[in-house]
């Protein structure tokens, strides 16, 4: 069975003909011939749907609805009206109803508006369990969104790193989000009260890693991209690695192993590594996963706008989930600033754009957020992004983006 329906409908005939119709679409189905009767099954916890009759006697369906608000507001009813009731339907919409639907309905229309409102409500019940994780559980629940049993491994891998204390290595895809695996790994051992310092491992110099080695010293340091330090910044980190110091974790989206084959990279260096690794799965690899990140995503771009989030329809996540996502959270991430910005979402041009275009295309939202919020005013939001004058009209000039458009009167 997908999901239950409380049907609600004093009709025996009515009840058991639609009750038919929902089990032979693969739905529980519980009914009830009052509202008295279905009373006790209202409930914040019920994680199905309510599909209720408008005229019954005693308490109606817009009891019955109202009710069901009070109990829990995102709990989606669906009436059924009389032929002919349509002043009704539009009241029951303003009321709150997830929808409705005219005696006698046709299966394909009870199905389609039953499948979306199950999905609307699993995705609030997954939200909420996340929710409740995320503010009793440790970092690792916190910080790595995804019910999947592919993101379940990976915060098990991150606990295991982080208890070992040894040095690390997480291997990704481009936009997988190492350098916040790294963190997590960080908050969640023994050194998280000490210093936690991030670095790309590419253009690193020996002087430089010396610095951020000491500045690292009793906590953790990440290097990114660790297979494309020079070979004698690779010789140092063994020398250092030697001598003690922070926890060292390195990032790489390319295959390491390979590369030592090849003579390109440290084998002493990969193999201390490679003791304790964390593999982030890609997002293709848990597309159950995407309705959690898209709506955390929706969320953060929505408080960085400074715009109250918008509600993601059920239609529209199952796009999100049919295409492929080559530039995994880095793109949802982009994705979700998009639709955010009320700019529309066309997947089938997005689904192929490269890491950097979709990197780029994040900037290019993060600007237009910051002139929105300031009204328009380049000055103030230059120096919101931490930017310096210069170098914020470079970029408004790269992207077409003109101040004056966001002026708000």
């Amino acid at each position: 069975m997908n999901a239950t329906v409380l049907l609600v409908d004093d009709d025996a005939a009515v009840r058991e003909a639609l009750g038919q119709t929902l089990e032979l679409a693969d739905h529980a189905v519980i009914t009830a011939g009052s509202f008295v009767e279905a009373k006790d099954r209202i409930t914040e916890g019920f994680e199905g749907v309510i599909l209720s009759d408008v005229r019954m006697p005693g308490r109606d369906g817009f009891h019955l609805l109202a009710y069901a608000q009070q109990q829990d507001r995102d709990l989606p009813v669906i009436l059924l009206t009389g032929e002919g009731d349509i002043p009704m339907a539009v009241r029951a919409m303003g009321a709150g109803a997830f929808g409705f639907l005219e005696k006698p309905c046709s299966v394909a229309e009870l199905t389609a508006i039953v499948a979306r409102a199950l999905a609307a409500r699993r995705l609030v019940m997954e939200h909420r369990a996340l929710r409740a994780v995320r503010e009793t559980g440790d970092p690792a629940s916190r910080m790595i969104f995804g019910a999947s049993k592919a993101a379940e491994e990976m915060r098990g891998r991150v606990r295991v790193a982080a208890r070992a204390g040894a040095d690390v290595l997480i291997s990704g895809g481009p936009g997988s989000g190492m350098p916040k695996v790294a963190e997590v790994i960080h908050l969640s051992g023994a050194r998280a009260k000490a210093p936690f310092e991030k670095r790309a491992a590419s253009g690193l110099s020996r002087e430089g890693l010396a610095r951020v080695w000491e500045a690292s010293r009793d906590g953790t340091l990440f290097l990114d991209e660790i297979g494309a330090a020079s070979g004698d910044v690779q010789l140092a980190l063994l020398d250092l690695m030697e001598q003690g110091g922070p926890v060292l974790i390195g990032g790489s989206t390319e295959d390491l192993a390979g590369r030592v084959a090849e003579g390109g990279f440290s084998a002493d260096l990969f193999y201390r590594l490679e003791v304790c690794r964390v593999r982030i799965p890609t997002v293709d690899e848990r597309p159950e996963d995407i309705p959690v990140l898209f709506s955390h995503y929706v969320a953060q771009a929505a408080e960085q706008a400074g715009v109250p989030a918008p509600v993601v329809s059920p239609d529209h996540m199952a796009g999100l989930m049919a295409q492929r996502w080559p530039g995994n959270a880095r793109s949802l991430m982009s994705a979700a600033m998009r639709f955010v910005l009320g700019m529309p979402e066309d997947l089938a041009k997005t689904q192929d754009l490269g890491l950097a275009e979709q990197m780029a295309q994040v900037e290019k939202m993060l600007l237009a957020a910051a002139l929105g919020r300031h009204n328009g005013k380049a000055v103030d939001a230059a120096k919101a992004l931490k930017l310096p004058r210069k170098t914020f009209y470079d970029k408004l000039a790269k992207y077409g983006l003109k101040p004056e458009a966001f002026k708000r009167g």
